[in-house]
């Protein structure tokens, strides 16, 4: 067998099939990795992942939910939530308590540790989403979140 053969170059992103030519859903693929790239980079000095931010948000967003709803909210596996929901509870990120009527569910609230990193997280990552859509007009941007929210809710 032959070794020598050229093998072919590999475009850089943007270019070929990881352009604007590419499938839509490698693009979107390439375009997801990318933000999260992006997001362990700015939020690494605080000891928070993407995934820890995005439970602190939905926690801020809907106090007192379940790590089942948790899981559905974050796009995470339950076994994932439950993971991060201990490591943050360890940091004082949050607190768990009995459901009042259900004994068997915790509901999960962030603490006033929480909601300070959250504040210091949040900052850091407008940063990365005023640079997403630098350059879109108010119209081009509402298209484009409509596109996305289509793209996730379509079955």
């Amino acid at each position: 067998m032959d070794d020598t053969k050229a093998k072919p170059a590999i475009p850089p992103v943007g270019e070929g099939k990881r352009g604007e030519k590419g499938y839509l859903g490698y693009l979107l693929r390439q375009a997801a990795g990318a933000y999260r790239h992006q997001m362990e980079r700015a939020l690494a000095d605080l000891h928070v992942t993407p995934p820890q931010f995005a439970i602190l948000t939905m926690l801020k967003a809907y106090p007192g939910i379940s790590n089942a709803d948790l899981a559905r909210l974050t796009l995470l596996t339950p076994q994932t939530v439950s993971t991060i929901v201990n490591n943050l509870e360890r940091a004082e990120a949050i607190v768990r308590r009995p459901h009042h009527y259900h004994g068997r569910v915790q509901q999960i609230e962030i603490s006033e540790t929480g909601k300070t990193l959250l504040v210091r997280c949040r900052e850091r990552v407008q940063v990365i989403e005023k640079k997403l859509a630098e350059g879109l007009s108010p119209e081009e941007e509402s298209i484009i979140r409509k596109w996305l929210v289509r793209v996730a809710t379509a079955s």
